[in-house]
């Protein structure tokens, strides 16, 4: 359901934002609620984008503790 809101904005940022309406061929109402879903999204995610994309690549895989990861590590380079 649509409804109507009331901005009070900088006539500066005004004529910019009826520029990019006509550029982009979409109305400024559309293009600020597409602005507030992509927040919505990005906030109702805790992680940044690049960590979301690591979560659960080790799923499945044994990893070794610390100390074992410490002997390894020795292991391999001692002299």
């Amino acid at each position: 359901m649509s409804e109507n809101l009331t901005l009070n904005i900088d006539s500066d940022v005004l004529e910019f934002a009826r520029d990019l309406s006509r550029k982009i061929d979409k109305p400024i109402s559309k293009i600020i609620e597409d602005y507030f879903i992509e927040l919505r999204e990005k906030s109702s995610n805790d992680l940044p984008q690049d960590l979301q994309e690591l979560y659960g690549i080790f799923e499945g895989i044994d990893i070794p503790d610390k100390n074992e990861l410490r002997k390894i590590f020795y292991e391999k380079h001692s002299y």
